[in-house]
């Protein structure tokens, strides 16, 4: 990491009664201030698991000592930003993990294991569920989401709620990533001027930069994958329906899933397996020789035109090949129907209205926006918070939308899952005869820009097929272009969500291509970057 140094120079000796000066004597130059997680807190979620079981570890200190990372990078240094809120009851319920295990009493391998939550799932802790928004400020529930209720039963410790992009960022079409009022801009760590991505942008973050052991994430379009993408870390979006999503503020029914994110593939399937009711265990089936014998398909059509990213493409694919995989390209994809392209965002803005009206109807009454459209009269009311970078079309566009049974509803719904299952993924498994579906997780980060919103280069990956689909997707780190982590996908159809886990897993052992963050402020702190602009 790049620092500007201390100019001042020595004080000059003198040498009799005016005497010569001597030269000048160069500062020592100061070390930089280091953020990279300490030993334990540098541990992925299955080494804190083993530690605690080994009692080489205790909750009460691991709880500690992210509470003390937070305020030294989240809130202080380099200024994260990536938590809006912690919860008040972490330390006594560590406390309270320790004495169960000491006891023998573990309720579940994540007892003791401090997880944060986007803060759009409610949990019962004293914290708001604010989407961002100062209209829920006072949105304190006081009820676990399901999802919450699984962590909590296995005695997982739910350190705070993170930031995210307001709205899960479906305000308006030039919103950005990764800001709310409620908490400001959230800050990449591998490079603090680069997007963060969203919604799950805080969650992304704070697990890359260890300040929590993982974290839960929710996604419609993307909001998964693309923070785990940019900041270097699993992320996993399940089969929409695998999870439940009561207690979430919602987006679209079709399209909203919640999921886990964290270091590793395997961190990630514990979250899942006290995320999810049913009784799949989703760590029995990781082995590094899940590839074998399996046929991919490989998305070209997807890869996009970053040539660092296709370069790192091609060695995830020879690293498939290596572990047993055989490789099937497809070039070419067009989605089928002809008014598809026409309804992906009119099916959210129909099912956003709806549910959103449902879910601000039962919040508790201290607050007092009931509805779309009295949020929308908020934030006028409130412009100089709310809408302060952008405005609210996509809030606008919904609210003129018409109920569910509207016959413009039930077309676009027809047309997006026709493309994306039927004729999508479901059909590329098929045609091609492969067992699931691999492509770039996305592009290369740009940076931050408040002016003009998010601005993306060409897109790589096909992530939206997945995500309108509702089938799962699971990102793995491929590596990074000048310091700027990017990832591969894994994608099938809908229920082999264990399968897809387990084939990112054995390439994740094979490849070991996660990349711990060095808080840089911009590119031009990367030393080959530096030589060729700096002159």
């Amino acid at each position: 990491m790049k620092y500007s140094m201390t100019a001042a120079v020595a004080v000059l000796a003198l040498v009799g009664c005016g005497g010569p000066k001597s030269p000048p004597v160069p500062a020592e130059p100061q070390a930089p201030p280091s953020y990279e997680a300490d030993a334990m807190l540098s541990q992925t979620l299955p080494e804190i698991v083993d530690a605690l079981a080994a009692g080489t570890m205790t909750s009460e200190g691991l709880t500690q000592a992210y509470l003390s990372r937070i305020d030294a990078i989240d809130r202080d240094g380099p200024r994260l930003q990536s938590i809006i809120s912690l919860n008040p009851n972490a330390l006594p319920l560590a406390r309270a993990s320790d004495q169960r295990r000491a006891k023998g009493e573990a309720l579940g391998p994540l007892d003791g294991v401090p997880i944060l939550l986007k803060d759009n799932i409610e949990s019962l802790d004293p914290m708001p569920t604010t989407a961002g928004s100062l209209a829920l400020k006072d949105n304190i529930t006081g009820r676990d989401s399901p999802l919450v209720a699984g962590l909590r039963a296995e005695g997982a410790i739910i350190l705070g709620k993170t930031n995210l992009s307001q709205w899960a960022n479906f305000r308006d079409e030039n919103s950005i990533s990764g800001w709310s009022s409620v908490g400001g801009q959230v800050h990449n760590p591998h490079m603090l001027d680069r997007n963060p991505c969203g919604s799950s942008s805080g969650s992304g973050v704070a697990v890359a930069a260890s300040l929590a052991a993982g974290a839960v994430g929710t996604e419609t379009n993307g909001s998964i994958i693309c923070p785990s993408n940019v900041n270097g870390i699993v992320g996993f979006k399940p089969t929409v329906g695998l999870i439940s999503q009561e207690g979430i503020v919602p987006i679209s029914p079709s399209q909203d899933t919640a999921g886990p994110m964290a270091r590793t593939v395997r961190g990630a399937a514990l979250m899942l397996n006290a995320m999810d009711p049913g009784a799949e265990d989703y760590t029995i089936s990781l082995s590094p020789d899940a590839l074998k014998g399996m046929r991919v398909g490989v998305m070209r059509f997807a890869e996009g035109s970053n040539s660092a990213i296709k370069a790192h493409f091609a060695e995830a694919l020879v690293t498939l090949e290596a572990r047993g995989a055989t490789l099937v390209d497809i070039n070419e994809f067009e989605p089928a129907a002809e008014n598809y392209s026409d309804s992906t965002l009119p099916l959210l803005e129909f099912e956003f209205k709806d549910s959103l009206n449902v879910y601000l109807a039962a919040t508790p009454d201290t607050v007092a926006t009931k509805s779309l459209r009295e949020l929308i009269a908020f934030n006028t009311a409130n412009a100089d918070q709310e809408l302060a970078l952008f405005g609210q079309s996509i809030f606008e566009e919904s609210e003129a939308r018409g109920p569910l049974t509207d016959p413009a509803y039930l077309r676009a719904k027809a047309a997006v899952r026709f493309s994306t299952r039927d004729q999508g993924i479901d059909r590329l498994l098929a045609d091609y005869d492969v067992n699931f579906l691999v492509a770039p997780s996305g592009p290369v980060a740009p940076r931050i820009d408040p002016v003009n919103g998010d601005v993306w280069p060409e897109w790589a990956g096909a992530g939206w097929l997945a995500a309108q689909a509702g089938y799962p997707h699971l990102t793995v780190p491929m590596g990074e272009v000048h310091g700027i982590p990017i990832g591969i996908s894994f994608m099938g159809s809908a229920g082999d969500d264990a399968a897809i886990i387990a084939y990112g897993y054995a390439y994740e052992q094979a490849s070991q291509k996660r990349v711990s963050p060095h808080y840089l402020k911009t590119a031009e702190d990367r030393p080959e970057i530096a030589a060729a602009t700096v002159k």
